[in-house]
């Protein structure tokens, strides 16, 4: 093998020799004799005290796990002091290199789970755990900033030593995680957004009255919007309802059959091909009460439909054709809408919010989506802290690539 290849991170190293033993690439590496400063006085020397053989993995090479025999020099200054020679690729006390580590750190973030890490880089699993967490110490477990005008929360299911159920925080405008609790009680959300949240605006949320409650008692009078996909699902829940309680007096055929084509209700009627449209008048037919929930949800969904073209401009439109809409319901008297027209009512300024602003907590959705995958991959995650890190950390490095050296 030419002794003078040249490699990323050694373009200053000698090679001295490169052998395979074990399937395993070997290195022998070594610095060039120069002149080093003293650490304890300024004067410089080149006298050498003696050599010692360091072992440093390091990064594949050829897919070949690859090992350092670093042949590191000690000096010896003339006021007696003995040290060891600067290099660039190992770190004091470490057994591992520079590269190596940093690339460790990442794939940690961007890997599946940390035994798979492990099990690629031909390292333990408990070394990748111990540089991940050194990473997270630095990038995340830091002090909170003060959160923005815009912010949004949602609850996921962590299943941590902290509690079944944590909260994620995160920003409205740019749709980056910005924090995540440890539970989703009241006391917390509230503490944290007194700590936080002076200069928090807006809030989106789902219809939660535990969240709400705290977003109001923590921060005054804030913009609170609704979820648009949280109410609209009310009234898709109420139609569901009168189905299945309509449906359970007819014939075995027609209610099995009914219930395998339940699809036909939900779609919009424009959407619906020839087929779907046949099984719909069939079952509209056979019950007045469904086809009166199959007109107030396609009204519901007229209505919000124009909801979205008025905007902020026409929002008395909006609010007013709500009011019709209720007005139906009434005139309908089917139990199922008239409950679902109840919760509309309790949150109706945050449902108007959520035209007048525009804010959504779909992105959010998404990411505990997301989480739920990573969850699932490294069946659970015990430690709440590690997992918010990785959670964050993920998304932080999101457009990072993981072949890094």
């Amino acid at each position: 093998m030419n002794s003078t290849i040249m490699l990323p991170g050694f373009e200053d190293v000698n090679i001295i020799k490169m052998e395979e033993v074990d399937e395993r690439l070997c290195l022998h590496i070594e610095l060039p004799l120069m002149s080093h400063n003293c650490p304890e006085c300024p004067a410089s020397t080149m006298k050498v005290h003696d050599y010692r053989i360091q072992k440093i993995k390091h990064l594949k090479l050829f897919e070949r796990h690859t090992l350092l025999f670093y042949r590191k020099r000690r000096y010896v200054c003339p006021c007696g002091k003995r040290f060891a020679e600067n290099n660039p690729f190992v770190e004091r006390y470490q057994r591992l290199s520079v590269e190596f580590n940093q690339a460790l750190k990442i794939r940690s973030i961007k890997g599946k789970t940390f035994k798979e890490t492990a099990e690629v880089y031909g390292t333990s699993a408990s070394t990748v755990v111990r540089r991940f967490d050194q990473l997270a110490e630095v990038t995340v477990n830091e002090e909170a900033k003060e959160l923005p005008k815009v912010i949004a929360i949602d609850e996921y299911k962590g299943d941590t030593k902290e509690g079944k159920y944590q909260l994620i925080i995160a920003n409205g405008i740019t749709r980056e995680p910005i924090d995540i609790l440890p539970n989703r009680y009241k006391d917390t959300i509230k503490h944290y957004l007194r700590k936080y949240g002076s200069q928090v605006e807006v809030v989106v949320m789902d219809m939660s009255h535990s969240f709400k409650a705290a977003v109001q008692q923590a921060l005054g009078k804030p913009v609170i919007v609704a979820d648009r996909f949280h109410f609209v699902r009310y009234i898709y829940w109420a139609l569901d309802g009168v189905r299945r309680r309509i449906q359970s007096s007819w014939h075995d055929y027609d209610r099995k059959k009914c219930k395998k084509m339940r699809h036909v209700f939900y779609k919009r009627s424009d959407k619906l091909n020839e087929s779907d449209q046949w099984y719909l008048q069939r079952y509209l037919e056979m019950s007045h009460e469904l086809k009166q929930a199959y007109e107030l949800k396609e009204r519901f969904c007229q209505w919000f439909d124009k909801a979205k073209v008025n905007g902020e401009e026409n929002i008395l439109k909006t609010k007013n054709a709500l009011y019709d809409f209720y007005e139906a319901i009434d005139e309908a008297g089917i139990p199922e809408f008239q409950r679902s027209a109840q919760t509309l009512k309790n949150w109706q300024n945050e449902i108007l919010n959520s035209f007048r602003y525009n804010y959504s907590n779909g992105f959010l959705e998404g990411i505990n989506n997301l989480t739920k995958v990573m969850k699932r991959n490294a069946f659970g995650f015990r430690s709440f802290l590690r997992f918010r890190a990785k959670i964050l950390l993920t998304h932080k490095y999101k457009r990072m690539g993981t072949h890094i050296g």
